[in-house]
């Protein structure tokens, strides 16, 4: 009988929960004794923004009973709006009213509501609720609710509203938010409130000046309740080349639930010493802690060993490259063709690959497999733990899940490994996090963690980050070009050309290739069901390739700002095994009727714009308030040879020459005809992590001269 009457308790919660009216909403947000809601004035100082938020009210609630956690957040808003900008920005709302969380086990108790609200307030103080129920369409999956009538001078108040249950009978670390305390629109009044309760543990700090977190007392020893309250926050601006976390106000928390002692210690965070505490920094004995629980020597070598037995290495540097790159191929890459079969349905293939394969899916079985077989082969290493620059400095560390994990093998050159993606290497560490201040886990005899020291991870270079094209141009019928474009990528801009230009057929075959792996399709015995998933499967890549070549077509156009045709598109080298070996790729394509104007019977050539679109300082980037962060050191070589036609030449050659360099970088061109080819060649290069606001007008000294070679043109005559 008791069993029954627990059941029926916890039903009764849960569909109080999800039961929850659109009203009742709408009376907690909107109550009558609602300290704003006659607010309808901002400060003299503000008339001139495109809107003023009079009030924004952030809500997270977190709350549990017995099996069942619930998760409630909601935003206010209230703005005054003062252009046709920002009437336009309001008139229309885009939401979910429905969803599924991904907190929770079984569909009825991952159901999820959101609710939205909206009022109009006139200058004359009427207000207009809309019906949201009434008003708002579906499209695609979302609901599409539009404002009618909204006007400068009116006040629009509106809030999303979100109640998420699922059930938890062990742990469950929920998503942190880290954001700056200001928004796009300057704001009058601002409060943040966080309700927990007992088995709920909460990280929180605030930075760059934002003030503190305070309790407030609700007279019950498990129910805990903070605020934040701010006034007259200045609007947030959001420039180019800037990390908001690293030096504006905001605040960072991360909400971690743990029903005993036992999930506590498994938690996925960095959990303070009791529900009852904040914990707003994380110490080196906190790093200490949780990581050397995390990190040991561990992990079957049999696949290692038989790779390592018929070889032969001059450094331990150069087995450790070699063994990176073949357990990035046996624990990741092997398994991309049956990812992609399995998506498309053309088979299940987990079946092929034995009961119990080995696929590192994240950084901690990564490290630990790797601890294990440098510890067999007695070569030193650390641990490395880092965060991205753009999360702010690792002195300020409080979110788990901003930590990147990585491996500093000790040996004369030391060789940083991080965990895998299908284009990772060795000897260069991620972008995000070198030039930054880090922690080492200190590692005894190749066994565990006994220390925590700092360090600063290597840097690079602009000559280490290199993008270089070769671009060849021919006239076609004085209307248009043929162009053919050979490119090499090096470093951390090798990275990014990767991720945008290689498919799984690009490395998973040529893998397939240097370790001699069976293909999938080799495991399929029966021969008409191998030539039938084989068949579907060049089907799909046929397709995926047609489709990866209109992308990259599109994305020349985008270039060149002009439409292209007859694309072609070839990886040379993918680039995927060392620093030094390059990413290198090979299009081609046609311009017609564009860069080419007649004038008599010269041509006005437009021979800037093969350097491709450069970047445009506009008025309102001029004035910067912000300092500029960079992600690397990088620079871009260029080398366009133009075919001057039989019988003609060019001229106009000064306005192609340019130098402009300074201690933030530089843009340097210089064109000269060689027989009959102008051959011209561009160098752009910014050379720091970081520069101060006060050296932004060097940094526009020469991007304003790469602009201004795009716009340069050149004249093609008769001798």
């Amino acid at each position: 009988m008791k069993i029954k009457l627990l059941w029926a308790a916890l039903l009764c919660n849960v569909f109080f929960v999800l039961g929850q009216s659109a009203s009742e909403v709408r009376d907690e947000i909107w109550s009558a004794s609602d300290p704003y809601k006659k607010a309808n004035t901002v400060p003299e100082k503000w008339k001139n923004e495109s809107a003023v938020i009079i009030y924004k009210h952030e809500n997270y609630d977190y709350h549990k009973f017995g099996i069942n956690v619930t998760y409630t957040s909601s935003i206010r808003k209230r703005i005054l709006l003062l252009d046709q900008a920002s009437v336009k920005e309001f008139s229309e709302f885009s939401y979910r009213d429905k969803f599924y969380s991904n907190k929770a086990l079984g569909s009825f108790w991952r159901r999820g509501t959101n609710f939205i609200g909206v009022k109009i307030v006139k200058p004359d103080g009427k207000e207009v609720i809309i019906d949201t129920d009434k008003e708002a369409k579906e499209v695609d999956g979302e609901k599409k609710l539009a404002i009618p009538n909204l006007e400068i001078g009116d006040i629009i108040d509106y809030y999303f509203y979100s109640v998420e249950p699922f059930k938890s009978v062990y742990d469950y670390t929920f998503e942190a938010v880290e954001t700056p305390l200001g928004d796009v629109y300057p704001t009058m009044n601002l409060k943040i409130n966080l309700h927990t309760e007992n088995d709920f543990f909460l990280n929180f700090n605030t930075y760059n000046g934002t003030p503190p977190l305070n309790q407030i007392d609700t007279g019950k020893s498990s129910d805990r309740l903070f605020e934040l309250k701010a006034e007259n926050i200045e609007k947030n601006e959001f420039p180019r080349w800037f990390y908001p976390l690293a030096e504006m106000p905001c605040y960072k928390f991360q909400v971690i639930f743990a029903r005993s002692g036992k999930f506590e210690k498994l938690a996925d965070g960095f959990l303070p010493e009791s529900e009852k505490v904040v914990k707003k920094t994380i110490s080196k004995e906190d790093i200490f802690e949780y990581y050397n629980k995390k990190f040991y020597p561990d992990g079957d070598l049999g696949v290692v060993n038989r790779y390592l037995k018929e070889k032969s290495f001059a450094t331990e540097e150069e087995k450790v490259r070699e063994i990176y790159y073949f357990c990035r191929h046996e624990f990741f890459t092997r398994y991309f063709e049956a990812f992609v079969v399995n998506e498309a349905k053309i088979m299940y293939p987990f079946a092929y690959y034995g009961t119990n394969p080995i696929f590192f899916r994240d950084e901690v079985p990564f490290v630990n497999y790797f601890m294990q077989f440098l510890k067999k082969q007695e070569i030193s290493y650390d641990v490395i733990i880092a965060t991205p620059r753009f999360n702010g400095s690792i002195d300020d560390l409080l979110i788990q899940q901003n930590v990147r994990k990585l491996i500093r093998v000790n040996t004369p050159k030391p060789i940083y490994i991080e965990y895998f993606n299908a284009y990772s290497g060795t000897d260069q560490v991620n972008y995000s996090i070198e030039n930054s201040k880090a922690y080492v886990l200190e590692v005894s005899k190749g066994k565990r963690v006994t220390d925590v020291s700092n360090v600063t991870l290597p840097s690079s270079t602009y000559k280490d980050n290199v993008s270089r094209i070769k671009t060849k141009v021919d006239l076609v019928d004085f209307t248009g070009y043929k162009v053919q474009r050979d490119a090499a990528y090096f470093g951390h801009l090798k990275e990014s050309e990767q991720d945008d230009k290689l498919q799984f057929y690009d490395f998973v075959y040529e893998d397939y290739n240097r370790y001699g792996t069976m293909k999938l399709m080799d495991y399929v015995r029966k021969e008409k069901d191998r030539k039938q998933y084989t068949n579907e499967l060049d089907a799909l890549i046929k397709k995926l390739k047609d489709k990866q070549n209109e992308t990259y077509k599109s994305n020349v156009e985008s270039e060149y700002e002009v439409k292209v045709d007859d694309y072609t598109f070839e990886i040379k080298n993918t680039g995927r095994y060392g620093k030094d070996n390059a990413l290198e790729i090979h299009d081609g394509f046609t311009i017609a009727n564009n860069y080419v104007k007649k004038a008599g019977d010269k041509y006005l050539l437009e021979i800037g714009r093969f350097l491709t679109s450069q970047i445009e300082i506009d008025k309102k980037e001029i004035e910067r308030k912000n300092n500029i962060y960079m992600s690397f050191p990088r620079s871009f070589e260029n080398e366009i040879t133009f075919n001057i036609p039989e019988g003609y030449s060019v001229s106009g050659l000064e306005k192609l020459n340019k130098k402009v360099e300074n201690e933030t970088g530089g843009f340097v061109s210089t064109a000269e005809v060689k027989g009959n080819q102008l051959v011209i060649k561009t160098l752009k290069y910014y050379k720091n992590y970081f520069e101060p606001n006060a050296n932004w007008n060097k940094m526009i000294q020469f991007l304003d001269a790469a602009y201004q070679f795009t716009q340069e043109k050149v004249l093609l005559k008769k001798n």
